[in-house]
């Protein structure tokens, strides 16, 4: 009996000693039932040996087995732990292989989803090559056409450059013919005043020979006048005037100081009281006053142009001295003549006063409400512009007969555009106007 519980014992130490570690994991149970065995067999085998205890080589043998019993049972302990422990990696492995099982899971989808993809990009790629040769052969005729169009645009610019060139040389060849005709015009401007002394003279000559009117080489009074002419036995004197320079802004000071000078040939017997100042026809826009009343004479600027008429004018004079020789009838046309060409220089002074305040207003509304854009290109319009009107030749006779259709002519291109040019209505509509500030006050009834 007694050998039987120490087998038991006996075989727990052989199991423990030839086990593996995979028995330690997956035979734990056996060994365990074993050790409960041996436990058991131990525990009675230890009761005996106290029964025994008389035999001490027994108790002995037994006390050494139980001594080793204990350090193997330590030992299992230990092992025991770290069966635990590998029982907890186990665990923890278990967990890690499911991880790993959703992760290959995961992956597997993944995958899957990739050769999908791959697929589709597999089938855009080819799709993109063949684009691409096809963009490639695009490209190769584009290339050509560059090439061409390269070529075409190296003869466009070398052509623009060309009509470039003309084209700056054509203005530059236009700045200067408007520079050369600026110069032109001043250094005509400066012979015309320089010549302007000779010039009066020869039309003033031109026109006593033409009009039978005597021109006196030498005056018999005190003085140099450069024109004197003879009428109704009174000496009529044409000082030629002209401006020292291009600056015409002191001229009308010029011609004032000449005026009080005169007062030399206005004090001289049979000299006429009314002298005349004669200036070259553009520099009248210069001037404001054209009639100096001093206090023995009075001396009236003209342009060389106005020298026919007014030597004319005088002429008659001289032909109707004497009042009492002409006919009542011939008295009557004189005056009417004359009454209707002061009411008619002055009708023309009120209407242009009236249009001239009228376009004044336009030049201001024109620079107050026009666009700044529109304004500046209408100033270069306006630079642009030019006005040439027509130019009296010297001894030439200007035509009734040749004004009186120039007029009809305007007539009927004013009536082709609705214009109204009948004279028997706007004489009616002017004559309604009042001429002076007396017949203004006359409309005014009192209150």
């Amino acid at each position: 009996m007694m050998d039987s519980n120490i087998d038991h014992i006996k075989r727990l130490f052989e199991n423990l000693k030839g086990i593996s570690f995979l028995q330690r994991i997956f035979g734990w149970s056996q060994i365990k039932n074993q050790m409960i065995d041996a436990s058991a067999d131990l525990y009675k085998l230890t009761l005996k040996i106290e029964d025994a205890a008389k035999t001490e080589n027994i108790l002995a043998i037994e006390q050494t087995n139980s001594r080793n019993l204990s350090e193997s049972v330590a030992r299992l302990s230990t092992e025991n732990q770290v069966l635990k422990e590998a029982n907890k990696q186990i665990e923890d492995l278990k967990k890690e292989e499911a991880s790993l099982k959703e992760a290959r899971s995961l992956i597997t989808n993944q995958y899957v989803k990739v050769s999908n993809e791959n697929a589709e990009l597999k089938q855009k790629l080819e799709a993109s090559e063949r684009e691409l040769q096809k963009v490639a052969h695009e490209n190769i005729e584009l290339k050509k056409d560059e090439d061409f169009r390269k070529q075409n645009h190296a003869k466009s610019v070398a052509s623009l450059e060309t009509i470039q060139v003309r084209i700056q040389n054509d203005r530059n060849r236009e700045l200067q013919e408007r520079k050369d005709a600026e110069i032109n015009r001043l250094r005509n401007m400066k012979e015309t005043w320089s010549n302007h002394q000779e010039n009066v003279k020869n039309t003033i000559k031109t026109i006593c020979s033409r009009y039978t009117i005597e021109y006196i080489d030498k005056v018999p009074f005190k003085g140099e006048p450069d024109n004197t002419l003879k009428i109704s036995d009174e000496f009529v004197i044409f000082d030629a005037k002209s401006p020292a320079g291009e600056d015409l802004s002191n001229f009308k000071n010029y011609l004032k100081a000449q005026a009080e000078s005169a007062k030399k040939y206005a004090k001289e017997a049979d000299v006429k009281k009314d002298i005349f100042l004669v200036v070259p026809t553009n520099t009248l826009e210069s001037l404001e006053q054209f009639v100096f009343r001093l206090a023995d004479y009075n001396v009236f600027v003209i342009s060389i142009d106005s020298l026919e008429p007014v030597i004319l004018s005088l002429q008659k004079i001289e032909e109707y001295e004497f009042v009492e020789q002409l006919s009542p009838e011939e008295r009557e046309n004189i005056c009417r003549v004359l009454g209707k060409f002061v009411h008619l220089s002055k009708r023309r002074i009120q209407i242009d006063g009236f249009f001239t305040r009228q376009f004044f207003e336009l030049v201001y509304r024109s620079e107050a409400d026009l666009p700044k854009d529109i304004l500046e290109k209408v100033s270069e319009f306006e630079k642009a512009e030019k006005i040439n009107p027509p130019i009296e030749r010297r001894a030439k006779h200007i035509s009734a007969k040749e004004l009186e259709q120039e007029t009809a002519s305007l007539k009927k291109e004013a009536h082709a555009k609705g214009i109204v040019t009948e004279e028997n209505i706007l004489s009616s509509k002017l004559s309604k106007l009042p001429l002076y500030s007396t017949d203004l006050e006359a409309e005014v009834p009192d209150k």
